[in-house]
C-alpha cells in the first residue's frame, strides 16, 4: 500500500536514531517498562515519531500495567492501519501509522479492561512523540 510519506531506507536511517529505526521501520519492540510514556498521565496528543501524524489522545490512554503505553482507541480510525502479523509463532494485529507505514505496536481485544472499546492498543513509547496540551 502506498503511503502519503514514502522515504528510502537510507532516509529513514538518517532521520531516526538506531533504536527508533529498529522499532518504527523494522517492527521491533522496546523492552517492557522502559519507554518514556509508559506511565505518563500528561494530557496531550501522541503523534508518530517518524512523520508527525496525530495518532492517539491522552483521554484514551489507560493504565494496563503491561509495560507499554496503552490506548483504547486511535485519534480517528484512519490514523492507524491494522495488519495481520504472524511473526513469532502467533497471530496478532500489528498497528502501523497510516501516513508513513511505521510500526507502532499491536492491538489486542477481549482482555477485560474496563474501557469503552474492549481494545488495548499496546504502543511502543519510542514510536510516539507527546505534544502536551496547553497549560492555559
Amino acid at each position: 500500500m502506498p503511503y502519503e510519506i514514502e522515504k528510502t531506507d537510507e532516509q529513514w536511517r538518517a532521520e531516526l536514531s538506531p533504536a527508533e529505526y529498529a522499532v518504527l521501520r523494522q517492527a521491533g519492540t522496546e523492552p517492557a517498562h522502559t519507554g518514556e510514556y509508559t506511565d505518563t498521565t500528561t494530557e496531550g496528543v501522541y503523534s508518530c515519531r517518524a512523520c508527525g501524524a496525530e495518532l492517539f489522545r491522552s483521554g484514551t490512554k489507560f493504565a494496563s500495567h503491561c509495560g507499554w503505553p496503552s490506548f483504547f482507541d486511535p485519534k480517528d480510525s484512519d490514523a492507524v492501519e491494522l495488519v495481520e502479523d504472524r511473526s513469532h509463532g502467533m497471530v496478532r494485529t500489528e498497528v502501523r501509522c497510516a501516513r508513513c507505514g511505521s510500526h507502532l505496536g499491536h492491538v489486542f481485544s477481549g482482555e477485560g479492561y474496563p474501557t469503552p472499546t474492549d481494545q488495548r492498543y499496546c504502543i511502543n513509547s519510542i514510536s510516539l512523540r507527546l505534544a502536551p496540551a496547553d497549560e492555559s
